[in-house]
Protein backbone atom coordinates (compact mmCIF):
# COMPACT_ATOMS: atom_id res chain seq x y z
CA UNK A 1 0.00 0.00 0.00
CA UNK A 2 1.24 3.57 -0.67
CA UNK A 3 0.64 5.37 1.57
CA UNK A 4 -0.38 10.01 1.19
CA UNK A 5 2.25 11.85 3.59
CA UNK A 6 0.87 15.42 5.34
CA UNK A 7 3.05 17.49 7.24
CA UNK A 8 1.33 20.20 9.95
CA UNK A 9 3.87 23.15 9.65
CA UNK A 10 3.97 26.93 10.49
CA UNK A 11 6.75 28.74 10.97
CA UNK A 12 4.86 30.47 14.01
CA UNK A 13 4.70 28.04 16.94
CA UNK A 14 1.81 28.66 19.61
CA UNK A 15 -0.75 27.99 17.27
CA UNK A 16 -2.10 24.74 18.23
CA UNK A 17 -0.07 22.70 15.79
CA UNK A 18 0.16 19.69 18.11
CA UNK A 19 -3.09 19.51 19.35
CA UNK A 20 -4.67 19.70 15.55
CA UNK A 21 -2.16 16.42 14.49
CA UNK A 22 -3.18 14.65 17.73
CA UNK A 23 -6.94 14.71 17.68
CA UNK A 24 -6.72 14.77 13.49
CA UNK A 25 -4.92 11.26 13.97
CA UNK A 26 -7.21 9.91 16.09
CA UNK A 27 -10.42 10.96 14.34
CA UNK A 28 -9.47 9.75 11.12
CA UNK A 29 -8.38 6.54 12.40
CA UNK A 30 -12.31 6.77 14.02
CA UNK A 31 -13.31 7.29 10.42
CA UNK A 32 -11.77 4.30 9.04
CA UNK A 33 -8.56 5.21 7.53
CA UNK A 34 -5.21 3.59 8.99
CA UNK A 35 -2.86 6.33 10.10
CA UNK A 36 0.81 6.67 11.40
CA UNK A 37 1.38 10.00 13.12
CA UNK A 38 4.80 10.83 13.60
CA UNK A 39 6.87 13.47 16.00
CA UNK A 40 9.41 14.92 13.99
CA UNK A 41 9.50 17.53 16.39
CA UNK A 42 12.89 17.58 18.94
CA UNK A 43 10.46 18.44 21.26
CA UNK A 44 8.57 15.74 21.32
CA UNK A 45 5.62 17.00 22.49
CA UNK A 46 3.14 14.37 20.59
CA UNK A 47 4.82 12.11 21.70
CA UNK A 48 4.08 13.08 25.16
CA UNK A 49 0.15 13.74 24.46
CA UNK A 50 0.12 10.09 23.02
CA UNK A 51 1.40 7.90 25.81
CA UNK A 52 2.16 7.55 29.53
CA UNK A 53 5.15 8.90 31.11
CA UNK A 54 6.24 5.07 31.63
CA UNK A 55 6.00 4.54 27.99
CA UNK A 56 7.61 7.52 27.53
CA UNK A 57 10.29 6.47 29.79
CA UNK A 58 10.58 2.78 28.73
CA UNK A 59 11.32 3.66 25.00
CA UNK A 60 13.97 6.73 25.81
CA UNK A 61 15.55 4.89 28.38
CA UNK A 62 15.92 1.77 26.49
CA UNK A 63 19.77 1.33 25.04
CA UNK A 64 19.27 0.69 20.96
CA UNK A 65 21.10 -2.55 19.93
CA UNK A 66 21.37 -1.73 16.41
CA UNK A 67 23.57 -3.57 14.09
CA UNK A 68 26.12 -2.14 11.93
CA UNK A 69 23.55 -2.24 9.16
CA UNK A 70 21.32 -0.40 11.13
CA UNK A 71 18.78 -2.71 11.24
CA UNK A 72 16.90 -2.83 14.94
CA UNK A 73 17.40 -6.14 17.10
CA UNK A 74 14.85 -4.72 19.80
CA UNK A 75 16.21 -1.87 21.11
CA UNK A 76 14.89 1.98 21.22
CA UNK A 77 12.18 2.95 19.24
CA UNK A 78 12.18 6.48 18.64
CA UNK A 79 13.26 8.80 15.37
CA UNK A 80 16.49 9.51 17.61
CA UNK A 81 17.08 5.23 17.55
CA UNK A 82 16.30 5.28 13.97
CA UNK A 83 18.81 7.88 13.01
CA UNK A 84 21.83 7.48 15.50
CA UNK A 85 23.70 4.86 13.31
CA UNK A 86 23.86 7.85 11.17
CA UNK A 87 25.49 10.06 13.69
CA UNK A 88 28.11 7.47 15.03
CA UNK A 89 29.13 6.94 11.67
CA UNK A 90 28.02 3.09 11.27
CA UNK A 91 25.39 2.94 8.82
CA UNK A 92 22.12 3.76 7.82
CA UNK A 93 18.92 5.19 8.92
CA UNK A 94 17.57 2.40 11.39
CA UNK A 95 14.22 0.66 10.55
CA UNK A 96 12.17 0.93 13.91
CA UNK A 97 8.35 0.21 14.18
CA UNK A 98 5.62 2.48 15.17
CA UNK A 99 3.88 2.33 18.68
CA UNK A 100 0.44 0.67 18.49
CA UNK A 101 -2.19 3.47 19.81
CA UNK A 102 -5.41 2.16 18.80
CA UNK A 103 -6.86 0.16 15.97
CA UNK A 104 -5.70 1.43 12.84
CA UNK A 105 -3.30 4.45 14.85
CA UNK A 106 0.30 4.28 15.49
CA UNK A 107 2.76 6.74 16.32
CA UNK A 108 6.42 7.10 15.63
CA UNK A 109 8.02 8.24 18.57
CA UNK A 110 9.85 11.30 18.63
CA UNK A 111 12.41 12.26 21.20
CA UNK A 112 14.63 15.20 22.60
CA UNK A 113 18.09 13.33 21.01
CA UNK A 114 16.76 13.98 17.77
CA UNK A 115 17.99 18.13 17.99
CA UNK A 116 21.67 16.25 17.75
CA UNK A 117 20.83 15.11 14.06
CA UNK A 118 20.59 19.15 13.59
CA UNK A 119 23.96 19.80 12.33
CA UNK A 120 24.44 17.33 10.52
CA UNK A 121 21.46 17.09 8.00
CA UNK A 122 22.54 21.15 7.70
CA UNK A 123 25.86 20.39 6.59
CA UNK A 124 24.99 17.21 4.37
CA UNK A 125 21.98 19.14 2.51
CA UNK A 126 24.99 20.86 0.82
CA UNK A 127 27.29 17.86 0.08
CA UNK A 128 24.44 16.11 -1.30
CA UNK A 129 23.98 18.52 -4.74
CA UNK A 130 27.36 17.15 -6.03
CA UNK A 131 25.78 13.80 -5.62
CA UNK A 132 28.07 12.33 -2.57
CA UNK A 133 26.03 9.01 -1.19
CA UNK A 134 26.62 9.63 2.14
CA UNK A 135 24.82 12.58 1.92
CA UNK A 136 22.01 11.78 0.10
CA UNK A 137 21.16 9.62 2.11
CA UNK A 138 21.35 11.71 5.32
CA UNK A 139 19.08 14.21 3.85
CA UNK A 140 16.77 11.54 2.80
CA UNK A 141 16.63 9.16 6.24
CA UNK A 142 13.57 10.51 7.38
CA UNK A 143 11.68 9.88 4.16
CA UNK A 144 12.94 6.18 4.37
CA UNK A 145 12.31 6.09 8.39
CA UNK A 146 8.68 7.10 7.84
CA UNK A 147 8.30 4.81 4.60
CA UNK A 148 9.38 1.49 6.21
CA UNK A 149 6.89 2.11 9.29
CA UNK A 150 3.85 3.27 7.24
CA UNK A 151 4.44 -0.18 4.95
CA UNK A 152 4.76 -1.98 7.72
CA UNK A 153 1.80 -1.31 9.61
CA UNK A 154 -0.11 -0.78 6.08
CA UNK A 155 -1.04 3.06 6.98
CA UNK A 156 -2.71 5.12 4.57
CA UNK A 157 -2.06 8.09 5.84
CA UNK A 158 0.99 9.64 7.68
CA UNK A 159 0.69 12.49 9.51
CA UNK A 160 4.34 14.18 10.11
CA UNK A 161 3.92 16.75 13.26
CA UNK A 162 6.84 19.45 12.49
CA UNK A 163 8.42 21.84 14.92
CA UNK A 164 7.82 25.56 13.86
CA UNK A 165 11.27 26.85 12.34
CA UNK A 166 12.65 26.47 9.17
CA UNK A 167 16.27 24.63 10.06
CA UNK A 168 17.50 22.19 8.65
CA UNK A 169 15.56 18.97 10.76
CA UNK A 170 12.41 20.48 9.49
CA UNK A 171 13.76 20.81 5.84
CA UNK A 172 14.88 17.29 5.42
CA UNK A 173 11.07 16.62 7.43
CA UNK A 174 9.45 18.56 4.64
CA UNK A 175 11.05 17.18 1.50
CA UNK A 176 9.35 13.87 2.47
CA UNK A 177 6.13 15.20 2.46
CA UNK A 178 3.47 15.07 -0.31
CA UNK A 179 1.37 17.79 1.20
CA UNK A 180 1.47 20.21 3.79
CA UNK A 181 -1.56 21.55 5.79
CA UNK A 182 -0.83 24.76 7.80
CA UNK A 183 -2.36 25.43 10.66
CA UNK A 184 -3.05 29.23 11.69
CA UNK A 185 -3.86 32.11 14.07
CA UNK A 186 -5.63 35.20 13.24
CA UNK A 187 -2.55 37.03 14.15
CA UNK A 188 0.32 39.29 12.94
CA UNK A 189 2.78 36.58 13.37
CA UNK A 190 1.62 33.72 11.91
CA UNK A 191 0.60 35.95 8.68
CA UNK A 192 4.24 36.87 8.83
CA UNK A 193 4.79 32.70 9.20
CA UNK A 194 3.02 32.19 6.09
CA UNK A 195 5.13 35.16 4.01
CA UNK A 196 8.10 33.16 5.52
CA UNK A 197 6.63 29.55 4.50
CA UNK A 198 6.12 29.87 0.94
CA UNK A 199 8.98 31.12 -0.68
CA UNK A 200 11.00 28.73 1.49
CA UNK A 201 9.34 25.51 0.66
CA UNK A 202 9.43 26.14 -3.11
CA UNK A 203 12.84 27.36 -2.78
CA UNK A 204 13.59 24.00 -1.09
CA UNK A 205 11.23 22.02 -3.47
CA UNK A 206 13.42 23.05 -6.65
CA UNK A 207 16.82 23.01 -5.29
CA UNK A 208 15.64 19.38 -4.45
CA UNK A 209 14.15 18.07 -7.75
CA UNK A 210 16.27 19.86 -9.99
CA UNK A 211 20.01 19.54 -7.95
CA UNK A 212 19.68 16.22 -5.85
CA UNK A 213 17.22 14.37 -7.30
CA UNK A 214 18.98 13.89 -10.82
CA UNK A 215 22.05 12.35 -8.57
CA UNK A 216 19.90 9.96 -6.22
CA UNK A 217 21.54 6.51 -6.50
CA UNK A 218 19.74 3.40 -7.63
CA UNK A 219 18.96 1.57 -5.14
CA UNK A 220 18.37 4.44 -2.76
CA UNK A 221 14.62 5.47 -2.01
CA UNK A 222 14.26 9.48 -2.17
CA UNK A 223 11.21 11.66 -1.94
CA UNK A 224 10.13 13.52 -4.72
CA UNK A 225 9.88 17.28 -2.29
CA UNK A 226 6.06 17.51 -3.23
CA UNK A 227 4.78 19.65 -0.23
CA UNK A 228 1.72 20.74 -2.46
CA UNK A 229 -0.28 22.98 -0.27
CA UNK A 230 -3.23 21.02 1.19
CA UNK A 231 -4.86 23.92 3.14
CA UNK A 232 -5.18 25.59 6.18
CA UNK A 233 -7.15 25.51 9.23
CA UNK A 234 -7.34 28.68 11.83
CA UNK A 235 -7.42 27.96 15.40
CA UNK A 236 -9.81 30.08 16.88
CA UNK A 237 -8.88 31.82 20.25
CA UNK A 238 -10.69 31.42 23.29
CA UNK A 239 -14.09 33.17 23.61
CA UNK A 240 -14.00 34.90 19.84
CA UNK A 241 -15.77 32.34 17.61
CA UNK A 242 -19.22 34.09 17.53
CA UNK A 243 -18.20 37.99 18.29
CA UNK A 244 -14.51 38.34 16.81
CA UNK A 245 -12.81 41.28 18.35
CA UNK A 246 -11.67 44.51 15.61
CA UNK A 247 -8.10 42.99 15.85
CA UNK A 248 -9.05 39.66 15.00
CA UNK A 249 -11.42 40.37 12.20
CA UNK A 250 -8.54 42.55 10.89
CA UNK A 251 -6.06 39.79 10.83
CA UNK A 252 -8.89 36.96 9.53
CA UNK A 253 -9.85 39.25 6.75
CA UNK A 254 -6.24 39.43 5.58
CA UNK A 255 -5.58 34.91 5.74
CA UNK A 256 -7.32 33.88 2.24
CA UNK A 257 -5.10 36.85 0.14
CA UNK A 258 -1.43 36.15 2.38
CA UNK A 259 -2.46 32.49 1.45
CA UNK A 260 -2.76 32.84 -1.80
CA UNK A 261 0.24 34.90 -2.93
CA UNK A 262 2.99 33.83 -0.20
CA UNK A 263 2.07 30.01 -0.51
CA UNK A 264 0.16 29.48 -3.95
CA UNK A 265 1.39 32.36 -5.88
CA UNK A 266 -1.68 33.57 -6.66
CA UNK A 267 -3.20 36.78 -6.14
CA UNK A 268 -6.37 36.50 -4.96
CA UNK A 269 -9.77 39.05 -5.71
CA UNK A 270 -11.62 40.30 -2.95
CA UNK A 271 -14.64 38.28 -4.36
CA UNK A 272 -12.40 35.30 -5.03
CA UNK A 273 -13.25 31.53 -3.29
CA UNK A 274 -11.32 30.40 -0.35
CA UNK A 275 -10.40 26.49 -1.65
CA UNK A 276 -7.86 26.31 0.51
CA UNK A 277 -9.57 27.52 3.98
CA UNK A 278 -10.32 23.84 5.38
CA UNK A 279 -11.84 24.16 8.42
CA UNK A 280 -12.15 27.08 11.48
CA UNK A 281 -11.81 25.47 14.79
CA UNK A 282 -13.06 26.83 18.06
CA UNK A 283 -10.60 26.84 21.20
CA UNK A 284 -11.60 23.97 23.45
CA UNK A 285 -9.23 25.05 26.14
CA UNK A 286 -12.08 23.99 28.84
CA UNK A 287 -11.91 20.24 27.41
CA UNK A 288 -8.09 20.31 27.40
CA UNK A 289 -7.16 19.54 31.04
CA UNK A 290 -10.38 16.84 31.55
CA UNK A 291 -8.67 15.32 27.94
CA UNK A 292 -5.52 15.49 29.60
CA UNK A 293 -6.30 13.81 32.73
CA UNK A 294 -8.20 10.73 30.89
CA UNK A 295 -5.28 10.66 27.86
CA UNK A 296 -7.75 10.68 25.32
CA UNK A 297 -9.04 13.52 22.55
CA UNK A 298 -11.06 16.02 23.62
CA UNK A 299 -13.99 14.70 21.61
CA UNK A 300 -13.84 10.97 23.65
CA UNK A 301 -14.45 12.48 26.34
CA UNK A 302 -17.45 11.43 28.89
CA UNK A 303 -19.49 11.79 31.61
CA UNK A 304 -16.61 9.60 33.80
CA UNK A 305 -14.18 11.62 32.56
CA UNK A 306 -15.72 15.13 33.91
CA UNK A 307 -17.70 16.07 30.94
CA UNK A 308 -20.99 16.76 32.45
CA UNK A 309 -24.33 18.91 31.27
CA UNK A 310 -23.17 21.53 29.43
CA UNK A 311 -19.35 20.61 29.08
CA UNK A 312 -20.83 17.24 27.09
CA UNK A 313 -22.23 19.55 24.47
CA UNK A 314 -19.44 21.02 23.75
CA UNK A 315 -17.70 17.96 23.32
CA UNK A 316 -20.38 16.97 21.18
CA UNK A 317 -20.07 19.95 19.12
CA UNK A 318 -15.78 19.37 19.04
CA UNK A 319 -16.65 16.12 17.78
CA UNK A 320 -18.58 17.43 14.86
CA UNK A 321 -15.35 19.97 13.97
CA UNK A 322 -13.24 17.49 14.17
CA UNK A 323 -14.90 15.06 12.19
CA UNK A 324 -15.34 17.09 9.70
CA UNK A 325 -12.17 18.35 8.85
CA UNK A 326 -10.53 15.02 8.58
CA UNK A 327 -13.33 14.27 6.19
CA UNK A 328 -12.06 17.15 4.54
CA UNK A 329 -8.75 16.82 4.61
CA UNK A 330 -9.06 12.55 3.52
CA UNK A 331 -10.93 13.88 0.52
CA UNK A 332 -8.16 16.34 -0.53
CA UNK A 333 -5.04 14.11 0.30
CA UNK A 334 -5.98 10.53 -1.13
CA UNK A 335 -8.64 11.81 -3.93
Amino acid sequence: MTSTSIALFNNKGGVGKTTLAYHLAHMLARLGHSVLAVDLDPQANLTSMCLHETQIEDLWERPPRLTSQGEERGGGRTIADAVRPILEGVGDAAQVEPVSLRPGLWLLAGSLELSRFEDKLSSEWYRSFSGDVAAIRTTTAFHRIVEHAARSVGAEIVLLDIGPNLGAINRSALIAADWVLTPLAADLFSLKGLSNLGPTLREWQSTWQQTVVPRVPEGISAPRADMSPLGYVIMQPEMRLDRPVKAYERWLARIPSVYSQAVLEQERTPSGNDDFHIATLRSYRSLMPLAHDARKPMFELRTADGALGSTQKYVQTCYREFEDLARNVARRATG
